[in-house]
């Protein structure tokens, strides 16, 4: 681990706290439920950020593996609301 690594990770966690609280004020707020689900794809994608971060700040690989699980959750959770959208509302051509 570098001191450059433990100099700027906390700042950048500290960064992406702004974007974590808008992305909650939003699945909160709604006000309908693609935006919820929108806004809950960016608090994962955040996490994931996050997760990254956390590895490089403390040198622990687990850290990575976490991040790519979330991702994983994340892009499948992605294509199945896609998916029942679909559904629910029919292709229209």
């Amino acid at each position: 681990m570098t001191q450059l690594a433990t100099t700027v990770a906390p700042i950048l966690i500290a960064v992406l706290a702004v974007p974590l609280a808008l992305a909650a004020y939003r699945m909160i707020r709604g006000p309908r439920y693609t935006d919820r689900f929108v806004a809950l794809d960016m608090l994962t994608a955040v996490s994931v950020a996050l997760s990254a971060l956390t590895a490089l700040a403390t040198g622990r690989r687990a850290f990575l593996d976490i991040g790519m699980g979330l991702a994983l959750v994340n892009f499948v959770s992605t294509c199945a609301f896609a998916t029942l959208l679909e559904r629910k509302r029919g292709v229209r051509k």
